[in-house]
């Protein structure tokens, strides 16, 4: 199979510890739909910008260090790696001849219910997706990301349906998604999932706030404080909560 589809490449990591299970090898690609008001890479909108990269490129990049990642493997993120479905394709086709463990870092928010099987092939060549479910109310995701949360949900329900293995993320930032009555709702909507292999709930920091500068644009969250670890701690105890009530519900 020829895999001659260019990527465009905001970054690489060699040692990606929190991008999947084990050590990863992991590719941030670019362009993304989305102006998150707490994201940390806005040098990632673009998708024009970066470096034009060939999936075997990438590929002989992992195998170079290919021992070093035996427990881990090739997570993609972004930005939004969707927004090249067919770059990935590839890239992951060349990843599963060699055995390596694939992730996939996404939003979701490109999902189409309606044309729900056009990442099919994407998915059958992904081992595990890193699913970013930014807020639960419609409403609040609106304004924090610029659109629906619709597509995402849906995203996660079809994952489900076609038991995808899926790590649910959530960024807690201090006065936006924070809310005890939506983390709680959060959990129930997990709840109701049957492929999540992991939570991970991770606090708002504001390193991202220089890139902003560098850049020329106003960083939307100036003055918000980074969330404290306890902090961080009790909003995973509430979405767990709401996935025990879910699951309770479930069993009656």
């Amino acid at each position: 199979m020829p895999c001659n589809t260019k990527g465009r490449i905001h970054s690489i990591e060699t040692f990606g510890t929190v991008d999947g299970p084990g050590i990863r090898f992991v590719v941030f690609t670019q362009g993304c739909p989305m102006r998150c008001l707490y994201c940390h890479n806005p040098d990632t909108w673009d998708k024009n910008a970066g470096t034009e990269m060939m999936p075997d490129e990438i590929l002989s990049l992992y195998l170079k260090n290919k021992a070093f990642y035996r427990n881990g493997g090739l997570t993609v993120s972004g930005g939004e790696p969707l927004l090249q479905k067919d770059f990935l394709e590839d890239l992951f086709f060349l990843a599963k001849q060699h055995g390596i463990h694939t992730a996939l870092d996404t939003s979701g928010i490109l999902f189409q219910k309606d044309n729900k099987h056009v990442y099919d092939t994407l998915l059958n060549r992904t081992d595990l997706i890193l699913l970013d479910i930014k807020h639960i109310n419609d409403m609040a995701h609106q304004k924090l990301c610029g659109f629906s949360n619709e597509s995402v949900l849906a995203f996660a329900k079809y994952l489900s349906d076609i038991k995808k293995d899926v790590w649910i993320r959530h960024v807690v930032v201090p006065g936006l998604t924070d809310n005890p009555s939506d983390l709680f709702a959060l959990g129930q909507f997990v709840g109701t999932l049957k492929n999540v292999c992991a939570l991970d709930v991770l606090p708002y920091h504001t390193m991202g706030a220089e890139k902003y500068k560098k850049i020329g644009i106003c960083y939307p969250l100036e003055g918000i404080p980074a969330l404290t670890a306890d902090a961080c701690q009790q909003a995973k105890k509430e979405i767990i909560r709401g996935i025990h009530a879910a699951h309770n519900s479930n069993s009656k």
